[in-house]
């Protein structure tokens, strides 16, 4: 079974992309969905939390937002989340791959925001990066429900700059010309996947020669 790697800063359509993904047979493990989970009411990281940041809980489970404003701009807080947190979202993840694998997934997506900075790349079998251009990003972005330019910025200075993510993929997917364009790159990259069954082989070259330029890119 081959593990890619799905990951792109905020409001860059990684959502979709996974949606996408999933329709094309590869099931999809959402790194946000399973912290919603740990931080919901009797999660696994709600006695944690409540225990490294006091005043968080309510009714059995965490306030996201005041989660939120208790590690904004305070790095050894975040660490002490991130510390809570992440080894409880890979085991998650293991536990997912081990199911995928049993009922016989040719391919498995790990859907993971901070794919880069927390080195998941080590764990999967090639990266996929989706990017737009900041424009479009920012507008996406700042149309979400309580969204402002200052949580925004604060977001992007925790996040890997998208250029570096690009740079360190090994599939750029482009997801500011519609999802069209979206698509038909994320198509390419499962057929070539399910064809070679690996996602990387020495001296090969991504995409083959012959391949319609911008459906696929490789960094």
């Amino acid at each position: 079974m081959i593990v890619l790697g799905l990951t792109g800063s905020i409001g860059m359509g990684k959502s979709t992309a996974a949606r996408m993904l999933q329709a094309m047979g590869a099931p999809v493990c959402d790194s946000d969905a399973v912290v919603h989970g740990l931080l919901g009411r009797g999660g696994r990281a709600v006695p944690a939390i409540d225990a490294a940041f006091p005043g968080v809980v309510i009714d059995g489970a965490v306030s996201r937002p005041a989660l939120g404003a208790a590690v904004f701009r305070d790095p050894d807080a975040l660490k002490r989340l991130e510390a809570i947190l992440h080894p409880m979202v890979q085991a998650a993840q293991r536990d997912f791959l081990a199911r995928a694998a049993r009922r016989g997934a040719k391919i498995a997506v790990l859907d993971i925001p901070l794919l880069f900075e927390t080195h998941g790349q080590r764990r999967v079998d090639a990266t996929i990066v989706v990017s737009a251009p900041f424009a479009v990003q920012r507008a996406r972005v700042l149309a979400r429900p309580g969204m402002t330019a200052e949580k925004f910025a604060g977001i992007l200075a925790r996040q890997m700059p998208d250029a570096e993510k690009r740079r360190r993929a090994d599939y750029v997917v482009p997801t500011g010309a519609g999802r069209l364009v979206t698509r038909r790159a994320l198509q390419g990259i499962v057929r070539q996947v399910r064809r070679h069954r690996t996602a990387r082989r020495p001296g090969r070259h991504w995409p083959p020669r012959g391949y319609q330029p911008g459906q696929i890119h490789h960094a």
